[in-house]
């Protein structure tokens, strides 16, 4: 069973389209849980879609931000734990503003190994008008986006949930470190489409700069090595330091850097080990990716086209399998996409493999 849980905060335009969106989908065994974070006027949404999905509403007396997902999960149990099995219900997360494209995401979550523990999906935004195809930015090889991705609801309740502290923004890092520590897979899994409007309504940038530098930071304290700590924290204040200088954004990020000297010391610790950090930053899935192309050998000069978010990562696993990194793409054989972002990742190669007389490569295997 499938119980769509998507939060939402005074946005009932908004909110209308996307339970349009699920409702315009074939039928199919599922429920659509709204998380109503204290809109006023509160939400009126339909018994049921066009399509006989039957819609509930969990209702808040405040906005909780990412706590209001774990409402929405419980609201779901109750309502599923006679209609479903454990190992069957599925936690689709969306946002007020994103929907499944298509159901071709079924068959990928019936058939999913027992130690899957979330399904993400390729996440879509709306075209430019010439008609280019767009993806959203974020996530990594084993880290979810979280409003595209199904989770199994009897480990999102054994992992406890998302950590309420983090308001909204990198909840899906930490949950998904939790998901490796416990011995369980984040699988990307193309036959599950999310469109996600993006609606710019509501978004306070200020907020979202402060969450992002404290929130990537806690999660860098959390569960990064000991001896790779101070610097992977340190990383993430100046990676938003500078993306607060570029959006205007300065008095966010200060509330956000305060609010992290301030919480920093008090962040329970689970460091990870070596082996279970490179799958979380991504660096393993690219040392995999090589050796399915044959090896640094095989990729003969290499140059990295578009750098991105953990350009870094991809970086020293081509630099530790002993491929040769040129700094021009024309002095390439094989050029690689600069970032581990999974859909800036395929919209780089595939802007650029139309045009390249070289090949053109993703950084891990999707």
């Amino acid at each position: 069973m499938i119980s769509y849980v998507l939060p939402t905060h005074n946005r009932p335009a908004v909110l209308a389209e996307t339970l349009a969106a699920i409702g315009a989908l074939p039928k199919h065994d599922a429920q659509v849980v709204i998380v109503d974070n204290a809109s006023s006027p509160p939400v009126l949404p339909p018994g049921s879609l066009a399509n006989g999905i039957a819609v509930e509403v969990a209702r808040l007396d405040s906005n909780t931000g990412t706590a209001a997902r774990n409402a929405g999960v419980r609201r779901a149990r109750h309502l599923a734990e006679r209609a479903a099995s454990p190992d069957s219900h599925w936690i689709v997360m969306l946002d007020d503003d994103s929907a499944p494209m298509d159901t071709g995401f079924l068959p990928a979550l019936t058939s999913a190994p027992r130690d899957v523990a979330v399904v993400a999906a390729e996440v879509f935004l709306p075209p430019v008008p010439d008609g280019t195809v767009r993806h959203e930015a974020g996530g990594l090889p084993e880290v979810f986006i979280g409003c595209g991705a199904a989770i199994r609801a009897e480990v999102f309740e054994r992992l406890g949930g998302y950590d309420a502290a983090f308001d909204y923004y990198a909840e899906e890092y930490d949950f998904s470190a939790r998901v490796i520590l416990a011995g369980m897979r984040v699988v990307y899994d193309r036959r599950f489409k999310v469109m996600h409007r993006k609606v710019e309504t509501g978004r306070d940038l200020n907020r979202i700069i402060g969450n992002l530098v404290r929130n990537n930071a806690w999660v860098m304290a959390r569960y990064a090595p000991d001896a790779l700590r101070d610097a992977q924290v340190q990383a993430q204040v100046t990676r938003y330091a500078q993306i607060a200088a570029k959006e205007h954004a300065s008095t966010g990020y200060a509330r956000g850097l305060a609010e992290l000297q301030a919480t920093l010391a008090h962040q329970p610790r689970r460091p990870m080990p070596l082996p279970l950090w490179h799958r979380f930053t991504g660096y393993q899935a690219v040392v995999d990716h090589l050796q399915r192309m044959g090896g640094a050998k095989a990729l003969g000069p290499v140059a990295i086209i578009e750098r991105g978010k953990n350009v870094e990562v991809i970086e020293q696993a081509l630099a530790d399998a002993g491929a040769q990194i040129v700094p021009e793409p024309a002095q390439a054989r094989t050029l690689i996409a600069g970032t581990l972002s999974p859909g800036p990742m395929l919209h780089e190669c595939e802007r650029t493999a139309p045009h390249a007389a070289k090949h053109a490569s993703p950084a891990w295997s999707l």
